[in-house]
């Protein structure tokens, strides 16, 4: 008997979603179940970047960064709809210190004692010339030094910062990457089962044999193979789902964020060092709001929901004071999330020096299981790549293709962003040039199939405030997954900024009926 799928996924977040657009598009049939919502963990609790990760540079992962500098512009080209070009502003100090267990630190401690834990700006120069020329660049554009007392970008920083470094880097809608690379799967003929929970995967002679379980309904399929992209849950579908053994394992790294009122005017961002040899972001957010972070901490049990606690806001409000200005409260504070980062357990002594690259752990003993262990959002498509690079000698399909092709929606040049905009808002009147902004940087020239024929704003349908209108949440329910008012306001977009908890109750009631 043929087996249903020539590939199974559990887990529906960026890794799942990414393996299953790949392995479609070369053929092969694939099935994919994720539990709850896409990206309803990780992959939708980012700092929501395409970066190479500079400070990893310290740590010496120069094979890390090089391959994350070199996909930043493939899928920046790929996804110019989600993801844009974003510059980022270093304010440098002489006489800043930081702790200094990195093999950086550690190496100029050695050589240069004098120094006591400053980071020289020679050096910082050094990473950022490494950060322009390890993966090449096509359109973004390199480093340049900035003089903060007349920049736009040194108004809201405090006045002993007198010179910054500025380099590029990408900004990408995480949720909704996952959401297109489910899409578009499906599009190719992938099946997508979301709030479907694998209860268990059993090896039979040549293929396995998963059993899943929806609102109360068992269901069985058969696959040739078994890909295990279950996140922070890596480690519990190979013991209890497939009840294999393995040696390997994740270290759970919880990363919060709080999203503040606007506290700068400007479109750049701002990369700050912290004495404890931390880094945070602080990057314009939604037009109205500041987001900052991340913190590191460990995060011991999967039960228990990640949030941002108290402390962890606190230490982003103090972190974030030590540049600004006007000190950052918690008053200023709207919003807060946070998610457990699924780091391969390399031995690292903190959280902080684990490593970020991914590994990929094949089981051909019989039916094959991959299972794969921490990973990043910028190289999700390099690690979609390398899974198929190891089951396509044991299932077949064809070769590699998606460095090229756009997901639904991102069919036009990064350069033509605005342009999609102004015509968007000329050729329906009624939107004004937020609503267009907003309707393309989420859904590219599919705004155009949304919004259909209509001339009016009312030929939309019902209104449920901040300009979702029931014409975008029919698509987002008939083509995007979205079930529930939470998958659209905090998922599909993040209109949960701007819509009260009556507006969230009424389209949550509208969709459920």
């Amino acid at each position: 008997m043929k087996p249903d799928f020539d590939i199974f996924i559990i887990g529906g977040g960026i890794n799942g979603t990414g393996i299953a657009r790949d392995a479609q598009g070369r053929g092969l049939q694939v099935g994919l179940a994720e539990m709850n919502d896409l990206a309803s963990a990780t992959s939708s609790a980012s700092t929501k970047l395409f970066h190479g990760g500079l400070r990893y540079l310290e740590f010496f992962e120069f094979g890390l960064v090089k391959k994350a500098l070199v996909e930043r512009e493939v899928l920046l080209k790929n996804m110019p709809h989600i993801s844009w070009p974003m510059r980022f502003v270093l304010p440098y100090h002489p006489d800043m210190r930081f702790e200094g267990d990195t093999p950086t630190s550690k190496l100029l401690t050695v050589f240069m004692p004098w120094m006591k834990g400053r980071r020289p700006s020679w050096l910082i120069r050094l990473g950022l010339f490494l950060y322009d020329n390890l993966g090449g660049r096509e359109i973004l554009p390199g480093t340049k030094t900035v003089d903060l007392t007349s920049d736009p970008a040194g108004k809201p920083i405090k006045e002993k910062f007198k010179r910054a470094y500025e380099y590029s880097d990408c900004w990408v809608e995480d949720s909704r990457l996952v959401v297109l690379n489910a899409r578009d799967a499906e599009e190719r003929g992938a099946k997508i089962m979301t709030r479907t929970k694998v209860i268990s995967a059993t090896r039979v002679e040549d293929h396995w044999e998963i059993v899943t379980e929806s609102d109360g309904v068992e269901a069985r399929h058969t696959a040739r193979a078994l890909v295990n992209a279950g996140g922070p849950w890596v480690e519990n579908v190979v013991r209890e789902v497939a009840r294999q053994n393995t040696s390997e394992g994740v270290r759970l790294v919880r990363g919060s964020h709080i999203v503040t009122k606007k506290l700068f005017d400007h479109d750049k961002s701002y990369f700050f060092q912290g004495e404890d040899g931390r880094i945070i972001f602080a990057i314009p957010y939604e037009m109205d709001f500041t987001l900052i972070g991340t913190t590191d901490k460990e995060h011991e049990n999967l039960s228990e929901k990640p949030f941002a606690t108290d402390e962890e806001q606190d230490y982003l409000c103090a972190f974030a004071s030590q540049y600004f200005d006007k000190p950052v409260t918690r008053d200023d504070v709207v919003w807060t999330y946070s998610g457990v980062r699924p780091l391969y357990d390399d031995g690292a002594k903190s959280a902080t020096a684990a490593t970020r690259d991914y590994v990929l752990s094949l089981d051909d003993n019989g039916a094959p299981l991959l299972n794969i262990f921490g990973g990043k959002i910028t190289t999700y498509r390099k690690l979609a790549e390398n899974a198929m690079k190891k089951l396509t000698p044991l299932v077949g399909g064809g070769g590699t293709w998606t460095d090229k092709a756009p997901l639904p929606g991102g069919d036009f040049a990064v350069a033509d962003r605005d342009k999609l905009v102004a015509d968007l808002a000329r050729d329906y009147p009624f939107l004004d040039d937020r609503w267009a902004l907003r309707l393309i940087k989420g859904y590219g020239t599919d705004a155009r199939k949304i919004l259909g024929e209509a001339a009016t704003a009312a030929d939309l349908g019902q209104d449920f405030g901040a300009t979702l209108t029931e014409a975008e949440v029919k698509w987002l329910m008939a083509k995007e997954y979205a079930r529930h008012a939470d998958d659209i306001v905090w998922r599909r977009s993040k209109l949960g900024l701007r819509l009260t908890k009556d507006q969230i109750a009424a389209l949550d009631a509208y969709m459920n009926a």
